[in-house]
């Protein structure tokens, strides 16, 4: 949870946010309550419906197979986009050191090593993904915690510049900021995703999502204004590695910023080691229903070999594309992943509520309104996300998700549920697939 959640984004946000003043840190407490109630109607649902595929699942069992596949391509979409957008991140840091001139090319080049070295660590087994998460989490969470702790006591009030960096209302800079703020929260769903592969996912899951979540918000909250009372305003808003800035500001010289630059280097690759697994399991869950490209359901040392290159190839595609049309490209992808992960999160908030009140009576009062305030929430919070993201992006992102539709008939056309199997009224997706036809085989009553 924790290796997937913090890669390279929250080295990133500072300056990310820096355009809309201190005020974003208002933003950033919104997202994290809104983060909060997300982790715990994941951690409710990974108990009601078993297994992997986290909100693919949810959307299927709940609406069927049409929504399911809409979130399982939505997803799809975020996660190699966001393996995008942490590579261009992860640039930042590594050029503390090389092509310090920030030669774009060069730095193209560098995102692309960031790409495919996770991909190769995956490609190698489970067992060295694992290992490989572990060893990168715990180097990466100590200097994040180090500067959310002693970095606090060097904050400076005259280096926040104006409470509202922007021309616009209070409101809409926060939604704005918002927006961004959230993709620091992306992968707080991979436990739910990845369940498939967990011991005891009814216990194990629920809490890492919770518990993941928590530890995170505080480091998050914490550091980025440490950063903020660091770095003049003006400096942060042209940064390109806010963190480094920050410890050479606050220690002198630079070797205490290089050893954050490492720390981020070494976040980077851990979290595109984790989020190129994510890239591969929810596809494969989807493949294994026919929902998704039978290719992404073939393994080979039970390792998704095809998912993994397919999301490697797109994510290489994406950022050399924005490296050469983009001005502020991280911001651009950001944006896009938000968008793209705020549908299943819409979607799977929409699941839960729709279990409760439909099954009402079957969970105590007490619980059940609690339940139905948290979810309520994190809906809110899903489509408030959407709106912040910005019309431009909503107008690309939601063309990107109804790309998925030519898909979906053509995997309904493969397995014959069009033409003659077409008089068994719904298309046959009963008949092919009836355990997982949604409102009629859903989960035992007794979960809440």
């Amino acid at each position: 949870m924790v290796g997937s959640i913090i890669g390279t984004g929250v080295f990133a946000l500072p300056s990310a946010l820096a355009p809309y003043g201190p005020i974003s840190l208002v933003a950033f407490a919104v997202v994290t309550v809104g983060a909060i109630a997300l982790a715990l109607t994941f951690g409710r649902l990974a108990k009601r419906v078993p297994g992997g595929g986290g909100p693919y699942v949810y959307a299927r069992e709940a609406f069927g197979e049409f929504a399911g596949f809409l979130n399982a391509w939505s997803y799809w979409i975020t996660a190699w986009a966001g393996n995008a957008a942490i590579a261009v991140a992860w640039v930042g840091y590594v050029e503390v050191f090389v092509n310090t001139g920030h030669a774009k090319w060069g730095s193209a080049a560098v995102a692309l090593a960031g790409l495919w070295i996770p991909a190769a660590v995956n490609l190698a087994g489970l067992r060295s993904m694992g290992v490989f998460q572990i060893v990168t989490t715990v180097l990466k969470f100590a200097p994040l915690i180090l500067m959310a702790t002693v970095g606090l006591a060097f904050l400076n009030a005259r280096n926040l510049g104006h409470f509202n960096a922007t021309s616009g209302s209070p409101l809409s800079a926060i939604s704005a900021s918002g927006a961004i703020a959230l993709f620091s929260y992306i992968g707080l769903e991979t436990a739910s995703v990845a369940a498939g592969r967990v011991r005891d996912p009814g216990r194990n899951v629920p809490r890492a999502t919770v518990y993941g979540t928590l530890a995170c918000a505080a480091v998050y909250l914490l550091g980025t204004l440490a950063v903020f009372g660091a770095v003049p305003h003006s400096q942060l808003l042209t940064s390109t590695a806010p963190f480094t800035d920050a410890a050479n500001h606050i220690v002198g010289g630079t070797w205490a910023g290089d050893a954050i630059a490492v720390a981020a280097i070494v976040s980077g690759i851990g979290a595109l080691g984790g989020w190129t697994m994510i890239c591969a399991e929810m596809p494969d869950a989807a493949a294994r229903d026919g929902l998704f490209p039978k290719a992404f359901a073939r393994r080979h040392r039970d390792v998704p070999v095809f998912g993994i290159l397919a999301a490697t190839i797109l994510a290489s595609l994406i950022t050399v594309a924005a490296y050469s049309s983009f001005d502020n490209v991280f911001t651009a992808i950001v944006l896009l992943s938000v968008l793209t992960a705020a549908i299943p999160y819409l979607f799977s908030a929409a699941a839960q509520l729709y279990w409760l009140i439909t099954h009402r009576r079957a969970v105590p009062r007490g619980r059940l309104v609690r339940d139905i305030v948290i979810s309520a929430a994190a809906m809110a919070f899903s489509y408030w996300s959407i709106q912040g993201s910005g019309y431009q992006t909503v107008y690309y992102g939601l063309f990107a998700v109804l790309l998925g539709i030519p898909v979906y008939i053509a995997l309904k056309r493969s397995r014959g549920e069009y033409g003659e199997n077409a008089a068994c009224g719904d298309g046959g997706a009963a008949s092919a697939h009836p355990a997982h036809d949604g409102v009629r085989h859903l989960p035992p009553r007794t979960a809440a």
